[in-house]
């Protein structure tokens, strides 16, 4: 059973993986291409329409789907009735930000372009909303390969649009006419091969089973959006929109590695760790697996792009884009206390204590007002070298309510889950330790070669072998137990003639 279990859990990762490094690298090149073409302004316009997008986008879901995978055997009326809903009022939403969008642009200095730029974008999440109960039950049952492959040719199609945009002089319309196509991309395959359609039929009755569960996630998700994009408003109602250009380029890429990692560890465990809810000791040994794979994983990845990231930019943008690295850096690193507490919240969810997960939220978005309000006096500061000082104060506070969250949301998983938090901290902290003296080593042997595109090379090369080296040296478990499932698999693919 723990095999099978195992097995289960690795193939979800593989798939999940291969998804998320299939989808950056074409989002990557998409996005350099673009950040190439278009001007900061135009990404400061598409920047302001998606504050008010992610909110939207969080009314049409309402927490539903948190709580579908987090029950253990959802029912057919039950998959149709959270879909009618998610489409009901997306069409709702959609038709009340159509009306708001002189509304919207009076928020930007009166900027007229952003009233026709919204109303089509905001048509996007309508196309996500239809293939949301899709992607929930791929994840439910644990086979997300056509979520990649939905994806990927999603992001292939949705590329070709967005440049040939850009190349005719089309500005922001390129990437919103990007969004639009990669949403309905994924959202045609995911229903022509997912062999699942809706009863005609809607339960209120179902709907209301949710609630427990989906209010707590919706209220949290809630706060979690506001407090995400707050600083997006303020820099462009404050300081202007190329500066919020900046911003929106650091947060985007900073979001590949960062939503990558949260989404893989979400996607591949919660199902596992739902299915253990009953059983203590069996979530208590489930729950320290995850911890140390995901510090194994968290921390190399998060050092490696901070010591990467002016090389990364400089041969991907040159230096148009250089006031951004610092910003770049700073959410990175608040990333990583971001992608554990998305772990930990999967425990606390897990155990349908979802409750728990509405205090926490409310902690840290009172510990992000306190530090907004104390670094908003100081977001208009800049010099030569630092044309962006005062962004970095503000995320530099951000950073520190994180932390606060980070530490009180591990409180609650370690009592919930059966260990101390000591413990839950021993399970991370050797490749903490590991990480740090290997992004040392990073920066010596960049700092030897001029040439970014060959300081990434040999700062990346760096980096990975001598974690790599190091773990085994040590005779790491986890680093074991995934060399040992990939030579499986190479095994079963290439079978000895």
């Amino acid at each position: 059973m723990a095999d099978n279990l195992k097995l289960t859990v690795a193939r979800t990762i593989k798939w999940n993986i291969i998804d998320k490094v299939a989808s950056q690298v074409l989002y990557a090149v998409t996005g350099v291409i673009l950040a190439r073409m278009l001007s900061r302004e135009d990404f400061g316009l598409v920047g302001a329409i998606l504050i008010f997008q992610a909110f939207a986008t969080l009314f049409v879901d309402s927490g539903f789907s948190y709580a579908l995978v987090q029950r253990k055997s959802p029912s057919r009326l039950d998959y149709s009735s959270v879909l009618w809903f998610n489409v009901t009022m997306a069409v709702a939403i959609y038709a009340i930000l159509w009306l708001c969008a002189p509304l919207i642009a009076a928020c930007f200095d009166n900027d007229q372009r952003l009233i026709p730029l919204s109303r089509v974008m905001f048509l996007s999440f309508i196309i996500n909303a239809s293939a949301i109960v899709q992607t929930n039950r791929l994840i439910k049952i644990m086979q997300v390969k056509m979520l990649a492959v939905s994806n990927s040719v999603g992001l292939i199609v949705s590329a070709v649009v967005g440049i040939y945009l850009a190349v005719t002089g089309h500005g922001a319309w390129a990437i919103v006419w990007q969004t639009i196509t990669l949403a309905a991309v994924k959202s045609a395959i995911l229903w022509g091969t997912s062999h699942w359609w809706p009863l005609i039929r809607f339960s209120w009755k179902s709907l209301r089973s949710f609630l427990k569960v989906g209010g707590a996630m919706s209220g949290t998700m809630f706060l979690n959006v506001l407090f995400q994009n707050i600083y997006g408003f303020f820099i462009g109602h404050n300081v202007g929109l190329a500066p919020l250009g900046y911003y929106t380029q650091a947060d985007k890429w900073s979001k590949m590695g960062v939503a990558s990692l949260s989404q893989v560890l979400t996607s591949s465990f919660l199902p596992v760790l739902s299915k253990a809810q009953d059983d203590p000791a069996e979530f208590r040994r489930v729950t320290t697996k995850m911890n140390r794979f995901s510090g194994y994983v968290i921390f190399p990845c998060m050092g490696m792009l901070i010591v990467m990231a002016t090389p990364i930019f400089h041969a991907l943008f040159g230096v148009k884009w250089d006031a951004a690295i610092p910003l770049f850096q700073i959410l990175l690193l608040r990333g990583i206390f971001t992608v554990l507490g998305s772990l930990y919240n999967n425990y606390i969810l897990a155990l349908g204590r979802a409750r728990l997960l509405v205090y926490t939220e409310l902690l840290r978005d009172v510990a992000a007002i306190v530090a907004l309000v104390a670094t908003l006096p100081f977001i208009g500061l800049s010099s030569d070298s630092r044309p962006v000082l005062g962004l970095e104060i503000l995320l530099a506070g951000q950073l520190l309510a994180s932390i606060i969250t980070w530490a009180v949301t591990l409180w609650y998983a370690a009592r919930l889950s059966g260990h101390t938090v000591g413990a839950m901290l021993l399970h991370i902290l050797p490749y903490l330790l590991l990480t740090l003296p290997v992004m040392a080593a990073m920066t010596l042997m960049g700092a030897l070669v001029a040439d970014p595109w060959a300081c990434t090379a040999v700062e990346g090369l760096t980096g990975a072998g001598l974690y790599f080296a190091a773990n085994l040296a040590l005779r790491s478990r986890i680093q074991a137990d995934a060399v040992q499932y990939l030579t499986y698999r190479f095994r079963r693919q290439h079978p000895a003639s």
